[in-house]
């Protein structure tokens, strides 16, 4: 099978097409044929190794333990381990799985669900990471209810796209937070008002926010927690700054440790892939109360390309590959 294979870290310069084998199935997997897979900055920093810290934790110390990049996957199941119960061949499907970026991966039956009838693959490849994110930081995190007011930072990315939607799914009057050209974007998924950070500090207005999410990665935690009520919650998805070793994890540590000295929440975590949040997002994503949004497709070929254009930080939405009928 073709697939997008990297031997060891470095830019997306180290990523190439090879011919490979099909993943072998084991009793409890599910191999899929990929229609589509899903892109999120996960992917960078695997890619590169970056910050260190992720080495140490499972991914490989000098290379990348996994061959083929990629997490979230939509397809149809190509075959099952004996194990499997609740799949069957031929069905669709879309979650998370090692290796995606490939014509075949392997996932387990937990981290799959069947594709909602509504959704194209593409759509459907867009959801996991992102989606799960916003949910566990919004609703677990966050304990966002009907009624309270919620700032999305980032919110024309990936994970901010699901989050205005699951906000005001949630009963939040939402503002999102993003620049000038995605505003009328943000706007239309939902938000009920939106800030151009390019012109406006949303620290600096009048409105306090009952839960802040953020997105965005770059900001001062004393510059986030103007912008919070006096017990409000602050919920840190990830950071793309902070250096080599740490990158944004470093600003999750300090926000753990003020909270124990502060009233505001100020909350970080890591989503994981629940059977239940995959079932809750599917129902929403059929009702169409949630609909992903996807910024640009790229061939399986053009992985290099994706990657560099999510490094730039100009995405709308979802960045998709289309891996079905791969050259």
């Amino acid at each position: 099978m073709k697939a997008i294979v990297q031997d060891t870290y470095g830019s997306a310069d180290v990523l190439r097409v090879g011919e490979i084998d099909k993943p072998q199935v084991g009793d409890e997997d599910v191999l899929v044929r990929v229609h589509a897979a899903g892109m999120d900055p996960g992917v960078w920093h695997v890619m590169t190794g970056l910050p260190y810290m992720i080495r140490l934790m499972g991914y490989g110390l000098r290379a990348p333990k996994v061959r083929i990049p990629g997490t979230d996957l939509a397809g149809r199941v190509e075959a099952i381990g004996k194990n499997v119960t609740q799949l069957q061949v031929g069905e669709a499907v879309f979650g998370a799985c090692h290796g995606s970026f490939a014509e075949y991966a392997c996932a387990r039956e937990n981290n799959l669900m069947a594709k909602p009838e509504n959704l194209t693959f593409e759509q459907a490849a867009a959801v996991h990471t992102s989606a799960l994110t916003a949910l566990q930081g919004l609703r677990d995190k966050g304990a966002v209810h009907a009624g309270q007011r919620v700032l999305v930072i980032g919110a024309a990315g990936g994970v901010g796209t699901f989050a205005v939607q699951l906000a005001k799914e949630l009963g939040a009057e939402v503002t999102g937070v993003c620049s000038t050209t995605k505003v009328d974007m943000v706007r239309s998924i939902g938000a009920d008002h939106v800030i151009d950070y390019m012109s406006d500090d949303f620290a600096q207005k009048d409105e306090r926010y009952d839960v802040i999410l953020d997105t965005a990665g770059n900001r001062p935690l004393s510059h986030l927690r103007r912008a919070l009520t006096p017990r409000g919650t602050l919920v840190i998805v990830g950071g793309e700054e902070g250096g080599r070793w740490m990158g944004g994890t470093d600003r999750q540590l300090r926000a753990l440790v003020l909270s124990l000295f502060v009233r505001h929440k100020l909350r970080s975590f890591v989503a994981t892939s629940r059977k239940e949040d995959l079932q809750f997002l599917k129902e929403l994503l059929e009702d169409g109360k949630v609909t992903p949004v996807i910024d640009r497709t790229y061939a399986l070929s053009e992985v290099p390309e994706a990657i560099r254009y999510l490094e730039e930080g100009h995405a709308r939405g979802k960045t998709v590959i289309i891996v079905r009928g791969a050259a």
